[in-house]
């Protein structure tokens, strides 16, 4: 129960009870992450899963659909620059996931330069047009294929084709709403170069984004340690430490990173 202050007519101040909806969570399977969150991202959220080369955005995002897929929610992949079969060799090193989830099209792989081709998008500069043209189409494969969980990555290979700010905020937008309003929890994987200051490359997509999970390198000691920290998530309370992200073979495991660099360890 929480309680919220009302100031009434006469000048005194009472505080009553409030009922609080909580929202149904979208359980990444991934157990650290999903306690940071206290029990996952809330359902419908668009995620901006931002950092440099090499950080681990792409296997990430693939493990939250792998676990979804796992779970009973038909899972898609939208990939912009890696064609679908490369992936799914590269995951096959990872005990959690299945070969089977892919056959059985509860894990669902798409190219996005073969849905460029298909709309006649093939071209270096989109016209807003287009970019109502490419949103109708992610949202009718969602809708049809009954997927309530997407990855686009990356949303900045995209954006490059976007001729202005504007472009990339309406195109976030219209998909981040569309999406959202058939219960489809999307993550928007975003390049960062390591000098950056914000969190994504044109400063539009942090700003529109339901939630921002940031992944990065540390040095220590001549070792590169990847991060990882949930900067914000809308329709939750969160952790906003940095935690130290290891791959291993039966998935992403967290450690909390203490002051001075150093991992704690259990």
């Amino acid at each position: 129960m929480k309680y919220q202050l009302r100031k009434l007519d006469i000048g005194l101040r009472i505080y009553y009870p409030v009922m609080i909806i909580t929202r149904e969570r979208c359980k990444t399977g991934i157990e650290g992450l999903d306690n940071i969150l206290n029990g996952g991202i809330p359902r419908g959220n668009t995620i901006l899963i931002t950092g440099s080369c090499g950080t681990g955005k792409t296997t990430l995002s693939l493990e939250f659909l792998t676990r979804g897929a796992l779970m009973g929610e038909r899972s898609m992949y939208i990939s912009v620059t890696e064609v679908p079969e490369k992936l799914i060799e590269n995951m096959s090193t990872y005990e959690f996931f299945d070969k089977n989830l892919v056959k059985e099209k509860k894990l669902i792989f798409v190219d996005l330069q073969e849905i460029y081709v298909k709309l006649g998008l093939e071209k270096l500069e989109f016209t807003l047009e287009d970019v109502n043209i490419l949103v109708e189409q992610i949202i009718k494969m969602v809708k049809e294929l009954g997927i309530k969980r997407l990855v686009i990555d990356s949303i900045t290979s995209i954006c490059y084709r976007l001729t202005s700010r504007e472009q990339i905020r309406e195109f976030i937008l219209q998909l981040g709403k569309a999406l959202s309003d058939m219960g489809c929890t999307t993550l928007l994987v975003s390049e960062l170069l390591p000098s950056a200051a914000g969190y994504s490359q044109y400063g539009v997509e942090e700003a529109i984004a339901d939630g921002i999970i940031l992944m990065g390198n540390l040095e220590r000691r001549g070792d590169l340690l990847r991060t990882i920290q949930v900067i914000k998530m809308r329709g939750t309370t969160h952790s906003r430490a940095k935690y130290v992200l290891d791959l291993t073979p039966i998935g992403i495991l967290l450690a909390p990173l203490l002051k001075g660099g150093s991992v704690e360890v259990r």
